[in-house]
């Protein structure tokens, strides 16, 4: 038995994600929302046998039977739109989104308290590359301050991502708070323009109270990173945790699986494998739950 599912937003992020679920065993994706009919990812879906909407969420409104979960790759603003519509539609949205309307979601953190909720956020990418890892050392020893810089190639920021620099900023930074553990958080985006383009790599650093164990926030780690490994083949440390008196500094790497976009691009491969991660157990419990 698989759940009906829809992908708003025929872009880079969208056509990725598309490329992803056809191969889920649980998310049977019927359609593809767009506004562009003659945009690529409309045109692959036709492709794939999908149905295909090209005047946005509107045609959805149509013929809402078409989908229970829907994933929102459009923008920020536009899926304030789409929230309120598929929550009258009684339909289940992951929002890709920086929005932040519905809770924040980190599969290996916190997937697990939200499988019921109508509206789940998927943060950014650098916060799904990031939040596990200060929640990972905020296991060991209180994280009083986390900051992550995260750099990406500027080839692999498309439309969507530049207009959403804001909003990524603020709610990474939430997230290392509300999700991640730390007393505070801040956020920093680079894009690096340089040739060839640089796979994305994000530092983590985390002041700690207490005393450090380094040991045990080094396994910590480590186990939280096996955990994404799990849905993210391409994530991984770039060196051991570097432990400081009290400071903590960690580099990460994500590798794209060159589903769609190219492996460079691992900041929006991170996103659509962390929304299909938590689309699927969603839909695992509502099927568990009908049965």
């Amino acid at each position: 038995m698989k759940m009906k599912a829809a992908i708003i937003g025929s872009g880079n992020i969208g056509t990725d994600l598309m490329k992803k679920m056809l191969h889920s065993e649980v998310l049977d994706l019927t359609t593809m929302i767009g506004i562009d009919p003659n945009s690529e990812g409309l045109k692959m879906a036709k492709e794939h046998g999908l149905h295909t909407i090209s005047n946005g969420i509107e045609g959805f409104i149509e013929n809402p039977d078409l989908a229970d979960i829907l994933y929102d790759a459009t923008s920020a603003k536009a899926h304030i739109n789409h929230s309120e519509i598929v929550k009258k539609l009684g339909k289940k949205m992951i929002d890709l989104t920086p929005a932040a309307i519905g809770p924040f979601v980190v599969p290996p953190v916190n997937l697990s308290e939200h499988l019921q909720e109508l509206n789940v956020n998927m943060i950014t990418c650098g916060g799904q590359a990031t939040i596990p890892i200060v929640h990972s050392v905020n296991q060991v020893a209180q994280v009083e301050y986390a900051e992550i810089v995260a750099t990406i190639s500027s080839r692999s920021a498309g439309p969507g991502t530049r207009a959403n620099i804001d909003e990524f900023t603020v709610t990474t930074a939430k997230g290392l708070e509300v999700i991640g553990g730390a007393k505070r958080g801040k956020a920093i985006i680079i894009l690096n323009p340089a040739e060839p383009p640089i796979l994305m790599r994000d530092t983590i650093y985390c002041l700690v109270n207490g005393k450090v164990d380094k040991e045990a926030i080094t396994q910590s780690i480590k186990k939280m990173v096996s955990k994404v490994k799990e849905y993210v083949p391409g994530y991984r440390l770039r060196t051991d945790p570097i432990i400081e008196d009290n400071k903590v500094t960690v580099f990460v790497e994500v590798e794209g699986s060159g589903d769609y976009l190219p492996s460079y691009a691992g900041n929006l491969d991170i996103m659509t494998a962390s929304a299909l991660k938590v689309g699927e157990e969603m839909a695992k419990h509502s099927i568990a739950q009908q049965a």
